[in-house]
């Protein structure tokens, strides 16, 4: 992670698009998945479970990360630290090697679910239905998303509709629950309480230090008044009924 994370390092210095950390990161979890799964001592089910969800998982996501870094400016988020630190790149190559280090701690997850000697059990049946929830919210909250950014008559506007009128993140809320998963497929295994760093630390991840703290300083610093307000009236991750917007009425 350390290598691909330096090559990352040198292509947004070419390009000036610190994006790619993500589409690195994610692709990385991938292949710790993977890799855990070559090497786990469990049975092998858990095992081929843990490379085909968390690859599968992965995949999807660089591909889609990978897809707004080609084809968009750089992430106003990473505008913001390019400024923010005069663009040094010393700064940035600390960056991405702590995403390097991050993905170290969230193959442990992987490690454990790979551990798991038995055979088979409702556990792992439980763990593919939170995979294909999760993956499958994701994946629809994304779409959602990216439609949103290509109509032109809401540039600037603040996306409102399908599962973002229930939550301000619901991509960040099913990409935690997504990790869940690895809790049940963990289930039996010597060490299997490892499997509950997954969503621990991502609630504390997205939650107080990179995901939402972040992004949304960038949507108020971009969007005004409009994010504001829908701060005000939505449900900050978790899936709640929009509360009525205080400014403009009912929103559509």
């Amino acid at each position: 992670m350390v290598t691909i994370m330096t090559f990352g390092w040198l292509w947004q210095r070419r390009r000036r698009n610190a994006g790619i950390v993500d589409v690195l990161w994610a692709a990385g979890l991938g292949l710790a998945a993977v890799w855990m799964a070559l090497n786990g001592e469990g049975a092998v089910l858990p095992r081929v479970l843990t490379a085909a969800m968390g690859g599968a998982w992965a995949a999807r996501l660089a591909l889609h990360l990978w897809t707004r870094v080609r084809g968009e400016e750089e992430d106003g988020r990473y505008r913001y630290l390019r400024s923010h630190w005069n663009g040094d790149q010393g700064k940035f190559f600390a960056f991405f090697q702590a995403q390097a280090a991050i993905v170290l701690l969230f193959a442990v997850p992987f490690m454990a679910a790979a551990a798991n000697p038995r055979p088979f059990s409702g556990w792992m049946v439980l763990a593919v239905a939170l995979w294909i929830v999760s993956v499958g919210g994701e994946a629809i909250a994304d779409r959602q998303l990216a439609r949103h950014k290509t109509d032109a008559a809401r540039h600037g506007k603040t996306y409102r509709g399908g599962l973002w009128k229930y939550s301000r993140h619901p991509n960040y809320f099913f990409e935690w629950v997504h990790w869940f998963a690895y809790v049940a497929l963990a289930v039996g295994a010597p060490m299997g309480w490892l499997a509950w760093l997954g969503p621990v630390v991502m609630y504390v991840f997205l939650r107080w230090v990179s995901g939402i703290p972040f992004t949304e300083a960038q949507a108020v610093r971009s969007r005004g008044d409009d994010y504001r307000d829908y701060q005000r009236t939505t449900p900050m991750l978790i899936p709640w009924f929009p509360s009525p917007s205080r400014t403009s009425g009912e929103r559509p």
